[in-house]
């Protein structure tokens, strides 16, 4: 009986043992588990909202210049000026235009007599039909060059083309001015045609639709906000920059505002890009970002961690949008990135 006793004594506590051996292997082994949050990996709603910048214009600005060229003889307008739709604002020295116009206007009177004489000639049966023919030619040609020559005169003058302001006087009196050469950019700002022009990306173009809702703010006014509308979107991109435009007017109240101030715009979207093949992913669980490249930490199993690149399509306000790299991934290591290297063990702890 002893024995049976002391048998029983010895099992309990080689029983005894083992658990606790057991349990200290259980705690050494979760000691060395790294404590993570995830979240899990799904297609993202690109659509909301786009932040985009850029200056305020004019749907009318425009350079003007003469038709040709010649000495500037006044100038009416300075920078800064409102100007009305046909007002004088510069004046070449007519003194070599007004000779132009003499001499093919002297042309046109010998043409238009010799004509009347070779058709009297040709009615007697004197001359020929082809002398006839020839002066009638000599007289059109003669006509046309002084019809010219009027044009030319009457635009050796820049009047404005609509009422506006004008935003830069590019040439001086007693200049010489060539044919073409832009002197004066105006705009027709006085009919509140005030739009913010901006560069976009593809992806925010693609978002963007003509007659989103918009609100302008101005840094230059304390970043008042205006209400706005998309009113244009470019159909291409600009060959030196690559971005896309947008234009956005004002809707109700506009600002004093001046060509070439730098206002931002917030644009509530319309158009939503669903894609499969984009996700939405928190700053904090971006390792290494170099341009358009990083690397995050996911995990299939929830116990072992896995570093891969991604390609980053944009930055949003408060999220990163990823193109490629987690078509793969179930859930995204946001917290505790900083202590793991590629196969670490884990313990979920959200």
């Amino acid at each position: 009986m002893r024995h049976i006793h002391n048998f029983l004594l010895l099992g309990t506590v080689l029983f005894i043992a083992s658990c606790g051996s057991a349990k200290q292997e259980e705690k050494a082994e979760n000691d060395d588990l790294i404590p993570v949050r995830v979240i899990a990996l799904q297609a993202t709603d690109i659509g909301g909202q786009a932040n985009i910048s850029g200056q305020f214009t004019t749907d009318d600005e425009a350079m003007l210049s003469f038709k040709t060229g010649g000495i500037i003889s006044r100038i009416y307008v300075r920078e800064g000026d409102a100007i009305q739709a046909g007002q004088l604002l510069a004046t070449l020295n007519m003194t070599e235009i007004n000779a132009q116009v003499t001499i093919a206007r002297t042309a046109y009177d010998k043409a238009s007599r010799d004509y009347a004489r070779v058709l009297n000639l040709y009615k007697d049966s004197v001359a020929t039909l082809e002398q006839k023919e020839n002066a009638e030619t000599a007289l059109e040609i003669a006509k046309q060059q002084y019809a010219a020559a009027e044009f030319n005169r009457n635009y050796s003058q820049i009047r404005s083309t609509r009422s506006g302001y004008v935003l830069r006087k590019l040439a001086s009196e007693g200049q010489l001015a060539e044919a073409g050469t832009p002197v004066f950019q105006v705009n027709g700002a006085q009919s509140g045609t005030w739009k913010l022009k901006a560069g976009v990306s593809d992806r925010e173009w693609a978002m963007i639709r003509v007659g989103d809702k918009a609100t302008i703010s101005v840094a230059a006014l304390s970043n008042k906000q205006y209400n706005g509308v998309v009113c244009r979107r470019s159909e291409g991109a600009d060959p030196q920059t690559g971005s896309f435009t947008v234009d956005i007017k004002f809707l109700g109240e506009q600002p004093a505002v001046a060509a070439g101030m730098f206002g931002k715009a917030t644009v509530q979207t319309t158009a939503s890009m669903q894609r499969a093949d984009q996700w939405a992913i928190p700053y904090d669980a971006l390792l290494d970002g170099d341009g358009n490249t990083g690397y995050v930490f996911v995990t299939n199993d929830k116990k072992n961690a896995r570093k891969i690149e991604v390609a980053i399509a944009s930055i949003e306000k408060d999220k990163l949008i990823v193109a490629d790299g987690l078509q793969n991934a179930r859930w995204l290591i946001v917290s505790g990135s900083a202590y793991l290297t590629d196969s670490s063990k884990i313990k979920i702890t959200n």
